[in-house]
């Protein structure tokens, strides 16, 4: 018994001195879903514009879709430390509003740099243009929306899928 009572003791100890420490110490998920150190958001899209408000940038369609986005170091750089853009940044967002009290609706979007392009023209390659010198590559998903590429009663559709579509192509100018 008394075994049992030292063990537990040392267990409890270790509970609340080491493994706090170690968790506080780790990287790892924020409360909105990101992790910085691994490039990625994991969660509801509630938490993506970083304020858990039942909304998602002031708008309630999309917060409780699951979103899964992640980016490249050179994203990472650019975005975040201030480097210059180029060819090797990137992102990925993965929509999924197939779950409880979601939007209905699921996309994939492959996001690079392109150097090349201006909002709201056609990028090299093909695919649109957005925030600047952005190129979407890809994007394809799930709609009954009117708003997307086509209203086709809520069929799988491909607003765009640029040649190639990979990442870290360098489109040229």
């Amino acid at each position: 018994m008394r075994t049992a009572v030292r063990l537990f003791a040392v267990v409890l100890l270790l509970s609340l001195t080491v493994i706090p420490s170690a968790i506080a110490q780790a990287p790892g998920f924020d409360e909105f879903g990101y992790n910085y150190k691994a490039k990625v958001f994991v969660g509801e899209a509630d938490g993506v514009d970083r304020i858990l408000d039942g909304k998602v940038w002031g708008d309630p369609t999309y917060t409780y879709d699951h979103l899964v986005m992640k980016w490249s170091k050179e994203w990472d750089d650019a975005r975040f430390h201030g480097a210059p853009w180029g060819p090797k940044a990137w992102v990925i967002n993965e929509w999924n509003g197939q779950v409880p009290m979601g939007s209905g609706e699921t996309w994939h979007y492959k996001i690079v740099w392109s150097g090349a392009c201006a909002d709201n023209q056609p990028a090299p390659g093909g695919g649109y243009c957005i925030w600047g010198q952005f190129a979407v590559v890809m994007d394809q998903g799930v709609s009954t929306s009117s708003f997307y590429c086509e209203s086709n009663g809520g069929g799988h559709q491909f607003c765009t899928r640029a040649i190639p579509n990979g990442l870290g192509y360098v489109y040229p100018p």
